[in-house]
């Protein structure tokens, strides 16, 4: 699908570069509070802060199973939306397990409480005040965290996720397994125009409010090309895309498919929440090399 093809901005790279020095200048500052309403029998339930860019106190659940450890890692990145689940008390049982919430969320809202529509298009007539540039750095702060852990294996991360798991992936590259389903950042100056849903149509109505910033806009957004970000992954990665019928479909996720630098497969989702969720840990229970499944009863066949 060529016309899908874009080139990245000039200073690309240099914009990276700043986003991630900003982040390197702070310290992580971690707080690790108990949480024993949600701790089991197997495995510690923490809450997590650390420091961001801002600087800004982030939240995020650490779960932590009993045992000498090191243990695999699954970080699930925040979706769009105001609240985070907890992690499942099934992987909780095998891995460790963190949940970010990123600035704005749910437990992460103040001084800034995100809305939703309209995160989406926050800051967005400039890269410097995008808030996903800041957000970008909340979801890499958790891997610098994870990175100071003596119980996990620096060998198994894994990111699970939307666009922020590639994203982070990317900017991240020791993490070496990344399930990713992209909703929002893949050629989007192309592709919004073409949908009327969310969260993608908030940048549509973004330009009809605005149209004399428009230029500015796909400006921003071109730092954020999942694109331009699909090289510098070498993380074994599976990207979920929607049938031929959907508006991600196979065919237009094709191009960040050939654009990803490490071992790639691609799964059409089953719009079920069961069939997908066996096949996601079916996925993540191969990369590690457990034999045995790890699912909820009403899962079990």
């Amino acid at each position: 699908m060529t016309e899908l093809t874009s080139a990245a901005p000039a200073d690309f790279e240099d914009y990276w570069a700043g986003v991630l020095a900003e982040l390197e200048k702070l310290p992580i500052a971690p707080e690790l509070t108990e949480i024993p309403l949600r701790s089991t029998d197997f495995g510690t339930v923490y809450g997590l802060r650390l420091t961001s860019t801002g600087p800004y106190r982030l939240f995020a659940y650490y779960c932590v199973p009993h045992g000498a450890g090191p243990f695999p890692v699954i970080y699930s990145l925040p979706r769009y939306g105001s609240v985070n689940n907890p992690p499942s008390y099934e992987q909780r049982q095998r891995y460790i397990c963190v949940q970010l919430f990123h600035r704005g969320q749910r437990l992460a809202d103040q001084p800034f409480a995100a809305t939703y529509p309209g995160l989406l298009t926050t800051g967005i007539a400039d890269p410097a005040t995008y808030v996903y540039r800041y957000i970008v750095a909340d979801c890499c702060r958790v891997v610098d965290f994870l990175q100071t852990r003596p119980e996990v294996d620096q060998k198994r991360i894994a990111l699970v996720g939307d666009d922020l798991a590639l994203l982070t992936a990317a900017l991240r590259p020791t993490v070496n397994a990344l399930y990713c389903i992209p909703a929002m950042f893949h050629a989007t100056q192309q592709l919004a125009p073409r949908t009327k849903a969310y969260p993608l149509e908030e940048i549509n109505e973004y330009v009809r409010a605005y149209p004399a910033q428009a230029e500015q806009i796909w400006r921003t957004l071109a730092y954020f090309d999942l694109r331009h970000f699909a090289p510098k992954i070498q993380a074994d990665s599976l990207v979920v895309t929607g049938n031929e019928r959907d508006f991600f479909s196979p065919a237009t996720l094709q191009p960040l498919l050939d654009a990803l630098g490490g071992p790639v497969t691609s799964y059409v989702s089953a719009h079920s929440s069961y069939k997908d969720g066996v096949h996601q840990e079916a996925w993540l229970r191969e990369r590690y090399g457990y034999a045995e499944p790890l699912l909820p009863p009403h899962w079990r066949a």
